[in-house]
């Protein structure tokens, strides 16, 4: 065993022990909240417990979210391939190799693709999601609808639904990648991608103590967002309760869209413009009304159609979400314009009264709808976490 295995092997050991001390508390982090540059490049992330990692889970650098269509109607192959991928899993998010590895016999295709090798797990997580589509094949009683359609909505089918998702998340990009690619090869024959999406720079903060990121349009992106250490507010918010249906307890909905922005609009615009836009100063962070990033944000001090006060819990009945989007850029299209935006991703314990009334309210009279586009769009139903010996939504075929 390589020095680099061995701690590897130690550092999964002592997360593992903490988290069963933390489940026992009732407390829902496994990680100490801290900023993810100063995490170290071999720290492992528990991939078992009572919520599936990637959620609650300190937000890491880099995303690889893919979507897949089943190839089959049969229950028995679906749960096959679930049980492939979360041994699959357990393995890549603690820095080992799939199956037998990247070699083996000289006549066959090796279990793993090797572009990791000599790389660190990078904090990776795997979060897996069922679309409405899933239940429907399947023949299952389906805990949610899709999203219906919101005004300004220009959605591109080929970026859009699925039966399941796969949300990859890592430090190092190659880490992300490679893990859904081998997901992807394993599941030939019963699943393959609709659509995929790689993210940059997360665009959302989960703790404090971490540096907010700028999104794009260079503002600062999550301030308000739900911390992963607020258990009370993640209880009521974010992990679906005694409400059912009985497989979905912890786990939470997803809701992902595709928003471009149009940034050669916006960066034609002045700054008190898009300041008045967003609801906040650019440089500081701060909301109108206020002189820090983290002051608190008084609705009546921002302009009546910015972004900030659309979206504020005050303005929502107290509505909240839990975002852990990311930016991307996907080149140029056909006149030369900038394909680039936000991978917006966000949880929720009922998209009825989370992301759905909220989506509303911003796409009637947001004033950054001038700058943005929803061009991609799925709902997930991501199941709770994953014991020792169990896989990826057990309980829902059991």
């Amino acid at each position: 065993m390589t020095d680099l295995s061995r701690r590897r092997l130690l550092t999964g050991a002592g997360l593992a022990v903490g988290a069963g001390a933390a489940t026992g508390a009732g407390l829902v982090r496994f990680v100490p909240p801290e900023p993810a540059a100063a995490a170290a490049s071999d720290e492992l992330i528990p991939f078992h417990g009572p919520h599936q990692a990637g959620i609650a889970t300190p937000v890491q650098e880099r995303l690889q979210f893919a979507a897949f269509d089943l190839s089959t109607t049969s229950a028995a192959e679906v749960t096959k391939l679930l049980k492939l991928w979360t041994a699959a899993a357990v393995r890549m998010t603690t820095g080992q190799e799939v199956g037998r590895g990247a070699t083996g016999g000289a006549t066959v295709p090796p279990d793993d693709s090797g572009e990791t090798l000599d790389l660190a797990a990078s904090r990776l997580t795997l979060t897996i999601g069922f679309g409405p589509s899933f239940f429907t094949r399947l023949n299952l009683p389906a805990p949610m609808k899709e999203l219906p359609p919101f005004p300004g909505d220009r959605l591109d089918p080929a970026r859009s639904g699925g039966d399941i998702c796969v949300q990859a998340c890592a430090d190092d990009p190659q880490v992300a990648v490679h893990a859904v690619r081998n997901l992807t090869r394993m599941a030939t024959g019963t699943a393959r991608i609709r659509w995929s999406q790689m993210g940059f720079a997360r665009a959302a903060t989960s703790s404090p103590h971490e540096k907010t990121p700028r999104n794009q349009m260079g503002f600062k992106d999550g301030t308000n967002n739900i911390a992963i250490y607020d258990e009370s507010k993640l209880n009521r918010h974010v992990w679906v309760g005694d409400e059912g249906p009985e497989w979905m307890y912890g786990g939470s909905y997803m809701v992902t869209r595709r928003i471009r922005m149009h940034l050669e609009l916006w960066d034609r615009t002045s700054l008190r413009h898009q300041e008045d836009t967003i609801g906040r100063h650019k440089r500081s962070g701060a909301p109108y009304g206020g002189s820090h990033e983290f002051d608190p944000v008084r609705i009546h001090n921002l302009p009546p159609r910015s972004h900030v006060r659309l979206a504020h819990p005050d303005s929502n009945d107290g509505r909240r979400i839990m975002r852990r989007g990311y930016s991307y850029s996907d080149g140029t299209d056909s006149r030369g314009r900038q394909d680039t935006g936000l991978f917006f991703i966000a949880y929720q314990r009922d998209p009825e009264t989370g992301f759905i009334p909220l989506q509303r309210q911003l796409s009637a009279g947001d004033a950054l709808n001038r700058y943005i586009q929803h061009v991609g769009s799925g709902v997930w139903a991501c199941p709770g976490g994953v014991r020792q010996g169990s896989f990826w939504g057990e309980a829902l075929f059991s």
